[in-house]
């Protein structure tokens, strides 16, 4: 589908590590990419007691690039590589899985605490999905002030900024919330398509009103993007130049062949390929059946 469009999407809900439920906007049935963009988890807001939070055990990845952008609370990464990073709120972790490369994530401390973040995936082209995988920490992040809004650019350029986290694609990200009234005609690539999530309160975007749950998906051939709110409120923008074709998700893999998924599968449960998280306590998850994996066709 080419030109402007107006089509929600309500998120459904999934569950990651012990009990974690998110709002899962990408992929659904209705939509499988924005972009490269081809999975984003709502987390949160929420609370949670000691000993709970985010506790997801070493897992594999493969032909994608993980993306966590951090609005509230403390998650401590550890991967195959050997990094270990804590991310804290306004920052962004990158985790480039290539052909491979296995890590986990755990909220940070034993007691109460507070969590709120999206983590996306990107999905990698041909030419890039089979490099080796790398790890990117970014505590800085371009903010700036427009209309009301506080806008942290998470990916590509806007405003005459460019944000810092190394991605093959072109595309766009940005995270814009405001306290109070706010109002903001903002500049898009009218070759990228668009979709927006509202994270807190209620926004209007292009006319229409979200709240958290919706994705609103744009299309493309926009100039510019009207985006409102009467109080506070937290939106995600999220863009890029249409992939061109579908890819295959499969549990933690992205893909192109039913062969990619049976080969990671069987690398992961046999303890080859991906290498070893040192540090944690947490248990490895094992690889489902990729029996119960059906093909999708890409859609004409």
């Amino acid at each position: 589908m080419s030109g402007p469009v107006l089509e929600r999407i309500s998120s459904h809900r999934a569950e990651v590590g012990r009990g974690l439920t998110v709002h899962r906007a990408l992929p659904t049935r209705a939509r499988r990419m924005v972009g490269a963009w081809c999975f984003l988890d709502h987390a949160g807001p929420y609370d949670h007691g000691p000993g709970e939070g985010l506790r997801v055990g070493p897992h594999p990845h493969i032909g994608l690039q993980t993306f966590t952008w951090m609005i509230e609370g403390e998650v401590l990464h550890r991967d195959s590589l050997g990094y270990e990073q804590v991310i804290r709120p306004g920052q962004v972790n990158l985790m480039t899985a290539g052909r491979g490369i296995a890590h986990a994530e755990e909220s940070v401390g034993e007691g109460a605490g507070r969590v709120h973040a999206a983590q996306l995936w990107i999905a990698l082209p041909d030419s890039e999905r089979h490099r080796d995988p790398a790890f990117q920490h970014c505590p800085q992040l371009p903010s700036f002030a427009e209309g009301g809004f506080a806008i942290t650019l998470l990916a590509g350029e806007a405003f005459g900024h460019t944000a810092p986290p190394q991605v093959f694609t072109p595309l766009a990200g940005m995270d814009l919330s405001s306290a109070g009234p706010a109002r903001l005609r903002l500049p898009l690539r009218e070759d990228f398509e668009h979709a927006a999530l509202c994270l807190e309160g209620a926004a209007t975007v292009a006319g229409e009103r979200i709240e958290p749950g919706v994705l609103l998906y744009l299309g493309s051939g926009r100039g510019h993007l009207d985006v409102a709110a009467e109080e506070r409120a937290r939106v995600l923008l999220v863009g890029g130049e249409p992939f061109g074709h579908d890819v295959l998700l499969w549990w933690n893999f992205v893909g192109r062949t039913r062969e990619d998924m049976e080969t990671a599968t069987a690398d992961w449960n046999a303890g080859r390929r991906f290498g070893k998280v040192a540090g944690t306590t947490l248990e490895r998850l094992h690889a489902p059946d990729v029996a119960a994996l059906r093909l999708r066709v890409p859609p004409a």
